[in-house]
């Protein structure tokens, strides 16, 4: 029996520097795409999800985004607010763990951004997350049919949806898409201060608790200024 999962985090605090000229007055959430913040694209999704509330964490140029998001009922948002640290993704979610209570919750990275195909990818991973055999269930984009990358892809996916981390010189056809929902629990033996999420993943992988679930629609990466308009073309073709 899947439960939809009503809080969601939502990493933001990142510095942006790939992004620039963009990122030097605006933090990287905030860069518009198709008329809309990469932020509220994200919020949107998270609130048709059925999440009602998000925890934002922040760290450059806060203000920004706390302004940004200040009256938002949709989910209603919470700031984690990092900006004296620095904690990376791994940390961030520890700092959060207190708002987000004790049940699986989403998290997604503020700047992804994908088209959902005939049925909402969120809702399809609440669906599929089974916590009796998973601590994390990861939205994995085709890299062949997505917009923006050129990487190596990040895992191999068995049919049973089990994840198998790349190894070096290897290329396999799947790249996390930044969504997921994850077991808090996975955390009671987190690392203290900065540290990346990564390393929660590779401890599921160990456990075999690290599963996918494959992305229906297209995911764009919108890491540069130039991967912007590439995204913001494809999303509007989506919608017309």
């Amino acid at each position: 029996m899947s439960v939809t999962p009503t809080k969601a985090m939502v990493l933001a605090a990142g510095l942006g520097l790939r992004m620039r000229p963009l990122t030097e007055r605006m933090p990287k959430p905030l860069v518009p795409v198709a008329g809309r913040a990469l932020l509220d694209h994200v919020l949107d999704k998270l609130g048709d999800a059925g999440v009602n509330e998000a925890i934002v964490n922040v760290h450059y140029l806060p203000d920004q985004i706390i302004d940004h998001v200040a009256a938002r009922a949709k989910p209603h948002v919470t700031i984690s607010d990092e900006r004296n640290q620095v904690l990376g993704t791994g940390g961030g979610v520890v700092k959060a763990l207190p708002l987000l209570g004790q049940a699986p919750f989403f998290l997604v990275n503020a700047d992804t951004m994908w088209i959902d195909g005939v049925r909402p990818n969120l809702a399809r991973l609440a669906e599929a997350f089974d916590p009796a055999c998973m601590d994390i269930l990861l939205l994995m984009a085709p890299t062949t049919s997505s917009i923006g990358y050129d990487g190596s892809g990040d895992y191999a996916m068995l049919a049973d949806g089990a994840l198998r981390k790349r190894r070096e010189h290897q290329v396999v056809p799947f790249v996390y898409a930044g969504a997921a929902i994850m077991s808090p629990a996975l955390f009671t033996k987190a690392p203290k201060g900065e540290f990346s999420l990564t390393r929660m993943f590779d401890s599921a992988n160990e456990q075999e608790r690290l599963f996918g679930l494959r992305l229906d629609g297209v995911w764009m990466h919108v890491g540069t200024p130039d991967a912007v308009q590439a995204a913001e073309e494809a999303f509007l073709e989506s919608v017309a």
